[in-house]
Formats: C-alpha cells, sequence, structure tokens
C-alpha cells in the first residue's frame, strides 16, 4: 500500500525511514477471516471512499446502489473499511455488512481527490467499532473516547501540521 495525499513527506522524522517503508509494504486489502475483508478505501482502489460519495458539489452518504457497485462481487459477509474517517454502517439486501469504525487519530481533514472536500466528524474523539459475529449475523457497536486532543494537537503543530491540530481540537477542519 503505497503513503498517499504527501503522508510520506508529512510522515519524515515523525517515523523512520524503516517504519515508512513497513506501512508501504503493507497489503492494499486483507482477509482477515474466509468472509471478513479488510480495505482501506474500497476493494477496488484504496483512495475512493465506499460508505461515502465526493463529488464536485462535495461529499454525502452513498446510495445503496453506490455501495453495492462499490462492494462488487466481493465475497465477504463482513468488509471493514475506512479512508474518510467516519464511523458508519451499511448492510446490502443480500446480507453483506459494510463497516468504518472511523478514526482514532483524526477526526476531520481535507482533501483534493476526487474532488475537493471534507470529512468531519464534528468532535474530537477517537472512533473505533467492534464487530461481533452472532447467530443472527454480525452486531456492530461504535464508540467515541474522549481523549487528551490537546497534546495530540500540539504534537501536530509541532510536526507542521496546523491543519490536524484543528481537527484534532475540534473535529472540524
Amino acid at each position: 500500500m503505497a503513503l498517499a495525499w504527501g503522508h510520506r513527506t508529512a510522515l519524515r522524522g515523525v517515523l523512520s525511514e524503516a517504519q515508512l517503508e513497513w506501512v508501504g509494504a503493507l497489503p492494499a486489502t486483507l482477509w482477515l477471516e474466509s468472509d471478513v475483508l479488510l480495505v482501506h478505501g474500497t476493494p477496488q482502489d484504496d483512495l475512493s471512499c465506499f460508505l461515502e460519495t465526493v463529488t464536485a458539489s462535495g461529499c454525502r452518504t452513498a446510495t445503496h446502489s453506490e455501495v453495492r457497485r462499490r462492494a462488487a462481487e466481493v465475497e465477504a459477509a463482513l468488509i471493514l473499511c475506512g479512508h474518510t474517517h467516519l464511523a458508519r454502517t451499511m448492510q446490502l439486501a443480500d446480507g453483506r455488512l459494510i463497516v468504518n469504525p472511523g478514526s482514532v487519530g483524526l477526526p476531520a481533514y481535507e482533501d483534493t481527490h476526487p474532488f475537493a472536500h471534507r470529512m468531519e466528524t464534528g468532535t474530537p474523539h477517537a472512533r473505533d467499532a467492534s464487530v461481533t459475529r452472532t447467530a443472527r449475523g454480525w452486531d456492530v457497536e461504535f464508540r467515541a473516547v474522549e481523549y487528551d486532543g490537546h497534546a495530540a494537537a500540539e504534537r501536530a503543530a509541532a510536526n507542521g501540521r496546523p491543519d490536524w491540530a484543528a481537527a484534532l481540537r475540534t473535529g472540524y477542519c
């Protein structure tokens, strides 16, 4: 998985070259179990959003048909995704469940791919999810966890990322 969006440049001086190479060598997709797939963006594209749609007008929640097309023929009962940092889930009509747990470390950001847009949670909380297999299917529990976002924001600012510092303090860009 190549580090994108200038992250490699932003991480220089924070991570060692060996750590950057380790992150860069991670696979773009990973089967955690025979029916559980982990992706960053979508199964086809690491930089695309799964549960949101970005247009020239901005970002919106993806429709069921858009998510179904992005899931394509992937035969996974559970697809875990990220990229947008927004905690969200959608179950498709065929029973497949797509879950984005949110972001532990960055509650908002701006991007230019494929169009200029913002992803904002509106709070500085760290976000994650717990997914449990049950007899009925998958049970998803989202969590928003308070942490010392001001210390994280100070570190981001010290590392030349005032944009991330603002996001860490507020959940907005």
